[in-house]
C-alpha cells in the first residue's frame, strides 16, 4: 500500500480529504453495506484465485465449503 501512496504522491490530508468526500456522497448508511459488497467482491476473487491454483497444480476437483466454515472435496463426501 505504501508504494501505492508514493507512485501517486499521496499523503494523509489527501486520504482524509478523500474520505470525507466519500462520507458525503454515501452518507453514512451506505458506507458499510459497500464495504459488505467490498468484502464479498474480495472473497470471491480470492476463490476463484485458489481454484485456478488448484486446477495448475493437478487438482481439479471442486471445492465444497460446508455450512460449518470448513472447506471438503466433493468426492470426500461421496
Amino acid at each position: 500500500m505504501n508504494s501505492l501512496m508514493v507512485l501517486l504522491n499521496i499523503g494523509g490530508q489527501e486520504i482524509l480529504i478523500i474520505l470525507l468526500i466519500v462520507l458525503v456522497l454515501f452518507g453514512g448508511r451506505k458506507i458499510p453495506e459497500l464495504m459488505k459488497g467490498l468484502g464479498k467482491g474480495v472473497r470471491e476473487y480470492k476463490k476463484a484465485m485458489n481454484s485456478v491454483e488448484d486446477d495448475l497444480n493437478g487438482n481439479p476437483e471442486p471445492d465444497k465449503q460446508s455450512g460449518d466454515g470448513s472447506r471438503e472435496r466433493i468426492a470426500d463426501k461421496q
